[in-house]
């Protein structure tokens, strides 16, 4: 980056800016990184950006934006450059933070308990009382731990003349930290160096302290505390750092279905069966959590979770009703409380703000509107903020009879012109250009008060002139580096020692959704790899010789239409393929299209959706795997060329799933369903399959044994063992009856009854018959029947074995889901012909 890329990088007097002071020169605390951004040439600078974004893409790293053109799960969006805090003014940040953090936590106890403030006219009862998000069923219950807030957020912004200002509290389920910490993690790599020479401090201490404080803080009564991150599902705004947290933490990540609450305790649902939570970390709001007491049509809460807060039985992470503060018309009242409630002035002052629903702020607002932000008073109100100065004409009329008609639903807000900072565009002729930025702060709460994050979520305008900061408008994120005196000493989440307490029985907390979700991750993976394996077969042959090949993609085209990859309005008999045109068409979509349940696409999509509900259980190297195969049909093929090397990647890339499975995952019960999951669906398909082509005609047989070998994957192992071209009585031992071909029916059936005695040691369900008897019978059929050069009896009596196979892999997966994951029946017994 050259020294004169400066010049272009445009200052305003009006504004504060990060990286440089007057006249041009860069602040202190930044020099040692624009000294190594101007090092760095312009194609190293452009590798690290694209760094950036590979690492984006490669984690997974998502914000949700419901009704968004760009899809419902956009990339998150980070610049590589970092903003840089100097230390000393972090302490006074920090200090300030959690004083903050100190007072909201005690105005919740005051309003959720004697409610002193409101009688002696600190804050208004309207306010307080007339907003959603005060509970009234949360009043007179004291948490467990004494903290109503275990995790604070806190937006700030810096004005022209480089004071600090809070814009906004955040109470009730804060989120940044995780975004905060993968921006870290992103952004430490893509420098380094530079990361280390300049003392950047950690994060690592605060996820540990939160950790620790969560289970010290717990009702445990001398058991091990189990934490849980109770999140709204994949369809959350903000599932990624759910997620992401509940990994880094340790936390099992659960659904409000699966926690139930029985005699005022919280339990969760396992496989093992049910095991106490003795703490949640909520990232559900507080409408949502509990159908019972506040919110009745809500299908993501627990009920009876309110209960179970009152009986002192369970931690929650914030507190419910802490809703209550998120009202930025609080603001104008915080000086006084604080002085109040702490007996000290607030170290870092709110925005000017006048709460709309006071009869003089009222009129103030309305006579200066061109200088104020009006914003809802209340979270809960999807207004988004205006500025009063941009309305004219007839919108500011309406916006005036608005603020009349329902005063009580506004505030405004000073506005305050937010500092700037750089960003990386990567364009010739301005590669650094200038945004508003803003800061979320975190602080989590300790026996002895608020621990702040080392750092921050910041965020940028879009582009410049935009004052509105938020993700849901294309804003960037960028990582915040806070300078340290001197070296950092390396962190992690570790403990040093171990005690009694810490021990937990591996496995334990697997709740049966995890199960069930892994169970249909390995039967979609194993279904997604059949699929293209059958479709790379046929394209193969139109590609090659279709003239040739008639009889085979005849039979192929059965197949596909067995698995739902080819409609029924296709077919065109069994003995005949369509034409080539009409053949290719057909092949490709079922390749890509959607709407075809049996096709790749599908199969993927339906993988994709299992992956993303275990995602805290992942590897990284597993869910970057994941990420390449969701994108490995995008876009989709339009030839047969592009659909063949899809495909292959489609492969190699469930080839590399089954590997982390193997490979990369501990034996749990959460593996052995994932391995259950593989094993049924390939059972099922590879019996199906074997089955259909056993009942064709002895010709057509004949003529579909080679692709069946490379659909089964073991037409390498027939061709190194008999060197000849496929006959039925080799290729039917190799795919039916040898157990040491891991695509073989018989092994498929070892495996599960080995897995389903393992499982009934461990989690004490006996195993299914059905696996025995479907065995047994195999074991006894004659071979000799297929040495015939007519074999036609025996083709029907192995077809209807296999058919019987099929059955009972279906019969198996029905059976598991009423043992382990919706407990309602006895084990089915379904009938076996002797």
């Amino acid at each position: 980056m050259p020294a004169g890329i400066f010049d272009t990088y445009p200052l305003a007097a009006d504004r504060f800016d990060e990286m440089l002071a007057e006249r041009g020169k860069a602040r202190p605390h930044w020099r040692g990184l624009v000294e190594r951004l101007q090092s760095l040439s312009d194609q190293l600078l452009d590798r690290r950006a694209d760094f950036v974004r590979d690492a984006i893409e490669s984690d997974g790293v998502t914000y949700s934006v419901h009704a968004d053109p760009k899809g419902t799960s956009r990339p998150w969006e980070l610049d590589m450059l970092p903003l840089v805090l100097d230390g000393d003014e972090w302490e006074r940040l920090a200090a300030a933070v959690a004083q903050r953090a100190r007072l909201l936590d005690a105005i919740m106890a005051d309003l959720y308990g004697p409610q002193d403030l409101l009688l002696e006219g600190l804050l208004p009862p309207a306010l307080v009382f007339g907003q959603p998000g005060y509970k009234w069923p949360c009043h007179g219950i004291r948490p467990a731990s004494g903290r109503f807030l275990h995790l604070y957020a806190v937006d700030l912004g810096r004005s022209a003349d480089g004071r600090w200002w809070a814009i906004g509290d955040h109470t009730q389920t804060p989120s940044g930290a995780g975004y905060a910490l993968q921006n870290r993690i992103i952004v430490s790599r893509a420098f380094p160096d530079t990361f280390r020479k300049l003392h950047v401090q950690t994060l690592a201490a605060f996820f540990r302290g939160l950790q620790e404080n969560l289970a010290r803080m717990a009702p445990s009564g001398g058991e091990t505390p189990l934490v849980v991150l109770l999140t709204a599902g994949p369809f959350s705004e903000t599932y990624f750092e759910h997620a992401f947290l509940a990994r880094y933490l340790g936390f099992p990540l659960v659904e409000g279905r699966d926690l139930t609450v029985r005699d005022d305790t919280v339990y969760l649902k396992t496989l093992r069966g049910l095991r106490r939570v003795h703490a949640i970390l909520r990232r559900l709001d507080d409408d949502y959590c509990d159908p019972l007491e506040l919110r009745s049509d809500s299908a993501l809460g627990v009920p009876g979770l309110l209960g179970a807060v009152a009986a002192g039985r369970v931690l929650i992470a914030n507190a419910l009703g802490s809703g209550v503060l998120e009202s930025s018309a609080i603001f104008g009242f915080l000086p006084a409380i604080s002085e109040r409630l702490l007996g000290e002035p607030l170290a870092i002052p709110s925005v000017a703000s006048w709460w709309c629903g006071e009869a003089p702020a009222l009129e103030y607002v309305l006579e200066h509107l061109d200088e104020l932000v009006i914003k809802p008073a209340f979270a809960s109100m999807r207004m988004a903020s205006v500025f009063g100065h941009t309305l004219k004409g007839e919108a500011r009329r309406q916006l005036v009879e608005s603020i009349r008609a329902q005063p009580h639903a506004y505030v405004a807000q000073e506005w305050v012109k937010l500092s700037q900072a750089p960003v990386w565009t990567g364009r010739a002729e301005r590669p650094l250009a200038s945004r508003s930025v803003g800061f979320r702060l975190l602080a989590a709460a300790t026996p002895n008060g608020y621990a702040v994050m080392p750092g921050a979520l910041a965020r940028a305008a879009p582009s410049s002139g935009v004052e509105v900061l938020t993700m849901q408008r294309g804003g960037l994120s960028k990582d915040t580096w806070v300078r340290a005196r001197g070296p950092v000493r390396r962190a992690s989440l570790l403990k040093k020692r171990l005690g009694v307490i810490d021990l937990l029985y591996t496995g334990s907390d697997i709740p049966s959704r995890v199960g069930e979700n892994l169970f249909w991750m390995g039967r979609h993976a194993e279904r997604t790899e059949s699929s293209a394996r059958l479709l790379r077969a046929a394209l193969s042959r139109v590609s090659e010789s279709p003239e040739d090949s008639t009889a085979e993609l005849a039979g192929l085209l059965a197949a596909a239409r067995r698995i739902g990859a080819v409609p029924d309005i296709d077919a065109q008999g069994a003995a005949e393929a369509p034409p080539l045109a009409s053949l290719e068409a057909t092949l490709l979509a079922a390749v890509s299209d959607l709407r075809r349940p049996g096709s790749v696409a599908a199969n993927l999509r339906a993988l994709s959706e299992n992956a993303l509900h275990v995602r805290e259980r992942l590897s990284t190297d597993n869910w970057h795997v994941l990420n390449r195969l969701e994108q490995a049909l995008h876009p989709a093929p339009v030839t047969v060329d592009q659909a063949l090397a899809a495909l292959d990647h489609v492969m190699l890339s469930c080839i590399s799933l089954a590997g982390f499975a193997l490979d990369d995952m501990t034996r749990d019960e959460g593996w052995r369903f994932l391995i259950f999951g593989r094993r049924i669906e390939r059972l099922a398909g590879l019996a199906g399959l074997i089955a259909m082509v056993l009942q064709a005609d002895e010709e057509e047989c004949e003529e579909m044994l080679e692709w069946l070998l490379e659909a089964a994957n073991s037409i390498v192992t027939y061709r190194a063992r008999y060197r000849r071209t496929p006959e039925l009585l080799p290729v039917v031992h190799l795919l039916v009856f040898d157990t040491s071909n891991p695509h073989s029916v018989c092994f498929q059936l070892h495996s599960l009854e080995r897995y389903m005695h393992r499982s009934e040691q461990e989690l004490g369900h006996p195993p299914s018959p059905l696996l025995t008897a479907i065995s047994e019978r195999l074991r006894h059929f004659d071979l000799t029947l297929l040495e015939a050069e007519h074999c036609a009896p025996g083709r029907a009596e192995l077809a209807a074995l296999l058919a019987e196979a099929e059955e009972t892999a279906y019969a198996l997966s029905d059976d598991m889901h009423r043992r382990f994951f919706i407990h309602t029946a006895k084990p089915a017994v379904v009938e076996v012909a002797a």
